[in-house]
């Protein structure tokens, strides 16, 4: 067992031991595959006799916008179908006379487009799918484009909406078309799951309606609003695929040419120049490092992460179901620091 192994799995077991998440998936590897990967703890703490499996399936919580958004935004702009750079309002003619019609795809990418910040989209919209677009497109902006970082989960919903307003095809046969099936990510999809993959997913938080944990079903109240299908989460997804994905960033495969090293190198660098916190493309800077260090990060809020550097031709993933025992983020955010500097050391 190689050293960084052994004191990754001594982090993550800790991380059981103090009820962070039931248990975690984890791998780490370059554009040949997968170099050292893991297990531990249980998929379910009530379920002692199911521990977490390489093959778990999680609900992957914001890493949709990595996977599905970021991923088909990129095909578009490889096609030359949008320009990072054009008004919202040059894509979607609906939107001139609306403030939204002055931002852009990069503001959008880099969390800089003046977006409002509220979230309850049931509240703000009701329930009807297409009134929920409408509201969203519709809405002032909360300041001027351009003039602070705010991540906003908003950002990915609008990303989607634009890449179905472009195609003419849904987000999820989208990502399914372009990025997943050609890549072989054959565990990845939007939920709801079917019933033969239920058994092999982690579950997330306690549902109030039903008293029980969810599980294959998206935690997102967004995705559930939406149908288990929009651009801020929704997505399931496993190791293997996920591993497939990232070798993929750094060295595409010819499966899917139309995804291809050019998106990844502009997304894979600081697009914000003096505003803080720094990002990139929908990616940012690992914290505790710089982009001089070349590590990129992207979170789930149930408990995944996955990181790639371009430089040190290297990846990581960590996937967990910490969402099963609450919503205190700050032991997570230690145990995922300590995890990528030894996954990047």
């Amino acid at each position: 067992m190689a050293p960084e192994q052994d004191r990754i799995e001594y982090v993550l077991r800790q991380g059981v031991r103090d009820k962070v998440y039931p248990g975690a998936v984890w791998a780490v590897g370059n554009p040949d595959g997968i170099q050292l990967a893991g297990t531990c703890g249980l998929l379910d703490s009530a379920e002692p006799d199911h521990p977490m499996r390489l093959d778990t399936v999680f609900d992957v919580a914001s890493l949709t916008k990595i996977l599905a958004v970021w991923a088909v935004i990129g095909t578009l702009w490889e096609e030359q179908r949008l320009n990072l750079h054009d008004p919202l309002a040059a894509l979607m003619p609906h939107l001139n006379g609306h403030q939204l019609g002055d931002v852009t795809v990069h503001h959008l990418l880099t969390h800089t487009a003046g977006l409002p910040l509220r979230a309850n989209l049931k509240n703000l919209y009701g329930t009807d799918p297409h009134r929920v677009r409408d509201g969203v497109l519709r809405e002032p902006l909360h300041r001027p484009p351009g003039q602070a970082i705010e991540y906003t989960d908003r950002a990915a919903l609008i990303l989607g909406f634009l890449a179905e307003h472009l195609t003419g095809i849904p987000l999820d046969q989208l990502a399914q078309t372009r990025v997943w099936q050609p890549l072989g990510m054959t565990a990845t999809r939007f939920g709801p799951l079917p019933a033969d993959l239920i058994p092999r997913c982690a579950p997330t938080e306690n549902d109030q309606e039903t008293g029980q944990h969810l599980k294959g079903t998206a935690h997102d109240f967004s995705a559930r609003l939406l149908g288990g299908v929009c651009g801020i989460a929704g997505a399931f997804s496993s190791l293997e695929d996920l591993a497939i994905f990232l070798r993929h960033l750094l060295e595409p495969s010819t499966l899917a040419p139309e995804f291809s090293a050019a998106w990844t190198r502009e997304s894979l660098q600081i697009h914000t120049r003096d505003l803080e916190p720094a990002r990139g493309l929908f990616w940012h800077p690992a914290p505790g490092t710089s982009a001089r260090d070349d590590i990129y990060v992207h979170y789930g809020f149930t408990g995944t992460g996955m990181w790639v550097s371009p430089e040190q031709r290297r990846w990581a993933i960590l996937l967990t179901n910490k969402l099963y025992y609450g919503r205190d983020r700050q032991p997570l955010t230690e145990i995922r620091n300590a995890f990528r500097a030894l996954a990047f050391a």
